[in-house]
């Protein structure tokens, strides 16, 4: 069976490309965090400062889950927007770009894994 993704919010792409438009749509329009559900039980949030981007997946709510990071990222990076409020910040390695992150984004609601190109990070 192929995986399906759903938004927290109900919506439903119809397709991974779609899923894609609505995620930068929500980022235009400054909702920074956006949470999916997958038909397994998975969860994958973005939570971006609309340059960089904290990509989460878990396979379950029980578990701390794992990121994508850029080891070789310098620095840090405020205004990552909860969707409570809260204002995070991150250092760059703990992140990505943003068009890395969408494509990251984008090869998970696809082919239901991380592109093998990224680094991941195990969150304890």
């Amino acid at each position: 069976m192929v995986e399906s993704w759903i938004f927290s919010d109900g919506t439903v792409p119809a397709s991974p490309a779609a899923a894609l438009a609505v995620l930068r749509e929500r980022i235009a329009a400054g909702q920074l965090e956006t949470w999916l559900t997958s038909s397994r039980g998975r969860s994958l949030a973005v939570v971006t400062n609309a340059k960089r981007a904290m990509v989460m997946l878990l396979d379950d709510e029980a578990e701390p889950g794992e990121h994508a990071v850029t080891p070789e990222a310098a620095g840090r990076s405020k205004g990552f927007i909860l969707a409570n409020g809260q204002h995070d910040e991150y250092p760059d390695e703990d992140t990505a770009p943003l068009a890395d992150a969408l494509r990251i984004v984008d090869h998970i609601l696809t082919a239901g894994a991380p592109p093998g190109d990224t680094a991941w990070s195990v969150d304890i």
